[in-house]
């Protein structure tokens, strides 16, 4: 299959005064076209970040410090500001966890739909407000007509959500990054947007990449997973390999969290310790110190990413 965006050696650092963090670190993914992925991982392990950088989004004290995020062949990071602007919303969008730090409270959210649909098309204002409606009723929200004028303090938690999305597919771009796009929602409210997420990417042929925590979500809604551990990605394989025989320890402990209703336990099961510092990081493998796998060499051994039978990747020593 062909690669809509291909990220290959992204690193990411802040620079503060207690060192340099290393958010993220050499990370290299790819996602085809039409193509859902999941980046997952433990909050604070760098899969918003990564999201943030391939948008080229970082705001002082971070900055993108190596790598290429090819998208269409053409490498997005020595674009102009200027150009990197025109792609985003045309070519790649964001749907972002929290819309009512996203949404203009003090715009209609027909508006704000409106102006990515004038920049990107140069529509008229008139031909601007009738695609915004569309928008409004790709993402089902009931009376588009009427809640195109409406101002995002207006719409429940979930109807913002929708409107977010609405922003996001205005422009028909080839790849969606769904970041934690159901966190605030209650669990009704985020099966209807990822069912609404799943259905656009499929009527669209849009790609998505989807930056969760929630290994459900991954497995109803996703091809592909990337498993990231201290800015890091630790392991990659098809969905159906990933849940069934996950091969990096620490892709099997996130699994072993997850609460799952034929587990005849009330254990709620964590992974031991804390994630590593990034200013400080352990040497070696950078999950040894959590490991129940862990071997002699691993706490000076940094492993790389090795190919697997099945077609994956996985960085552990176990692996050779």
């Amino acid at each position: 299959m062909e690669d809509l965006i291909s990220v290959e050696g992204l690193s990411t650092h802040y620079f503060t005064g207690d060192g340099v963090v290393r958010a993220v670190d050499d990370v290299s993914l790819r996602i085809h076209r039409g193509e859902a992925v999941a980046l997952v991982g433990e909050s604070g392990s760098g899969k918003s970040t990564t999201a943030f950088s391939m948008m080229r989004l970082i705001s002082k004290p971070g900055r993108i410090t190596s790598g290429k995020v090819l998208l269409n062949g053409r490498d997005i990071m020595s674009l102009s500001k200027s150009d990197i602007m025109r792609v985003r919303g045309s070519e790649m969008s964001m749907v972002f966890q929290d819309p009512m730090t996203f949404l203009n409270p003090l715009i209609r959210v027909g508006e704000q739909i409106s102006e990515a649909i004038r920049i990107h098309h140069g529509a008229r204002p008139s031909e601007a407000r009738d695609m915004a409606v569309e928008a409004l009723r790709l993402v089902q929200l009931p009376n588009p007509e009427t809640m195109v004028d409406y101002y995002p303090h207006q719409l429940s938690g979930g109807m913002r959500q929708r409107a977010m999305i609405a922003i996001a597919i205005s422009c028909r771009p080839s790849l969606i990054i769904a970041d934690e796009p159901t966190t605030a929602l209650d669990v009704t409210i985020q099966a209807q947007i990822m069912q609404l997420l799943g259905n656009l990417s499929k009527e669209l042929g849009t790609a998505m990449l989807l930056i969760t925590h929630n290994l459900g979500l991954v497995a109803e809604y996703c091809d592909r997973v990337y498993v990231m551990y201290a800015g890091q990605i630790v392991e990659e394989a098809g969905v159906f390999e990933i849940f069934k025989t996950p091969q990096h320890p620490y892709t099997a402990a996130l699994l072993d969290c997850n609460l799952m209703l034929d587990r005849r336990t009330e254990e709620f099961r964590t992974i031991k310790g804390r994630p590593p510092s990034r200013v400080q990081l352990p040497t070696g493998c950078r999950f040894h110190p959590r490991c129940t796998k862990v071997m002699s060499n691993c706490a000076s051994t940094n492993p790389s990413l090795n190919k697997l039978e099945n077609g994956g990747q996985v960085r552990c020593l176990l692996y050779g």
